[in-house]
């Protein structure tokens, strides 16, 4: 029905729209003036900055401009996509991308809640105790926290209460790549703050989390767990806000738990496979294997090594080539110089792993690749013309003296 038709011919459907609509707007109006949020059942829950509900507040690293390279492979900025998407910058940003502050805060009487999606991924939100939502880069509250608090209080759960608690998990922890980028780092400056006797971890860590966190110096069984059924209520809360691709955290990780070896120890070239992967697999990777085998790289799948195997590999590692997947992510435990190669779709690109191998003080090489199948960007398999990654391999073979 056209919006311009009388209102008594646009039917049912759009009444109840509009009914829908007025009733949230309804709630906004009450809840800015005061109507605590939990009368709604926290169907609107404010977000004020976060300082104003701050009780303590320390800044570590001020916001800070970078000054990144290009990709080795590329002249202009203007060639690189500049698709934003959900990641908040574009791979056109990462030359001066913007680093978000690092800071500690404190609050009194926060409560924290906890849904995972359809997919069985976790998200962490948090109110403060005036019931206005506490939201960070990876943490804010959601409509499924609102329905997650409903559902407890409707089953008489009990919340959880502590006294004290640094949080420092984030939506999706259990993701390889958001956990060593994101909670390594956070976890580290906790440490080295003296604050990491009221971390609470997740009731189940994967493997490579616990290996990571031994390696990080720090002893899983000695610190708390958090139930993510039961509502949490803190007595006094800590959040540490971090950026997840600030040189000046994520460095720490790699000095604590991979330090650079000689570079005479450094000879492994490595080629990453996702041939077993379920989605995003380089569908010519036959084809293009032989230029790299020609040059002494190794076909490697990280799922056949330990945590601990893939750090010490890193170490070892001169060059590395990957698709575009989390396994590239370990490129964290590389030293400094360290040539990287990330074959990837620019139909939807992802700019993390640039920003990632800029943090490191990588030399950071970018191969376009063509996207295939029907599905969401995110699983879309790729191919590569092998031109373009010979291109690439040259360029690297120059730079080395392995004409």
């Amino acid at each position: 029905m056209e919006q311009d038709a009388p209102i008594w011919k646009r039917g049912w459907g759009w009444l109840e729209q509009q009914a829908r609509l007025g009733v949230r707007s309804l709630r906004g109006h009450f809840v800015r003036r005061g109507v605590p949020a939990h009368r709604f059942g926290w169907r609107h829950v404010e977000a004020p900055p976060l300082r104003s509900s701050a009780t303590g507040y320390r800044s570590i690293h001020a916001p800070a401009r970078a000054e990144n390279p290009l990709p080795l492979n590329f002249t202009s900025r203007d060639h690189l996509p500049n698709l934003v998407h959900w990641w908040g910058y574009s791979m056109r940003d990462v030359p001066d991308r913007l680093s978000d502050e690092t800071f500690v805060a404190t609050f009194q009487d926060a409560t924290i809640t906890a849904y995972r999606d359809a997919l069985g991924e976790f998200y962490p939100g948090i109110l403060s105790r005036e019931g206005h939502a506490i939201n960070l880069r990876e943490i804010k509250f959601r409509p499924g926290h609102g329905e997650a608090l409903r559902a407890a209080k409707a089953a008489g759960v009990t919340p959880v209460r502590r006294d004290r608690v640094v949080w420092v998990l984030e939506r999706v922890h259990e993701n390889h790549s958001h956990w060593l980028t994101a909670h390594l780092p956070k976890l580290l400056l906790v440490k080295q703050l003296g604050l990491l006797q009221h971390v609470l971890l997740p009731e189940r860590l994967k493997p490579a989390q616990e290996a990571s966190l031994r390696m990080l110096g720090i002893a899983p069984e000695t610190l708390a767990r958090h139930d993510e059924s039961r509502p949490l209520l803190v007595s006094e809360l800590t959040l540490i806000g971090t950026d997840r691709f600030r040189p000046e955290l994520l460095r720490p990780v790699r000095e604590a738990m991979a330090p650079p070896l000689p570079l005479a120890e450094r000879t492994r070239r490595l080629y990453i496979s996702r041939a077993r992967a379920r989605f995003r697999s380089l569908l010519n990777e036959d084809e293009i294997w032989p230029m790299l085998d020609e040059r002494g790289f190794e076909r490697i799948f990280m799922e056949d090594l330990s945590f601990e195997e893939q750090v010490e590999l890193m170490r070892r590692t001169s060059c590395l080539v990957a698709p575009h997947g989390a396994g590239l992510t370990n490129m964290m435990f590389c030293a400094p110089d360290t040539t990287i190669v990330e074959i990837a779709s620019l139909g939807f690109p992802n700019p993390n792993f640039y920003a990632l191998a800029a943090a490191m003080g990588h030399a950071y090489y970018l191969v376009p690749a063509d996207e295939h199948g029907d599905v969401e960007p995110l699983k879309k398999n790729m191919t590569v013309p092998p031109e373009r990654l010979r291109d690439v391999m040259r360029m690297i073979d120059a730079s080395t003296g392995a004409l």
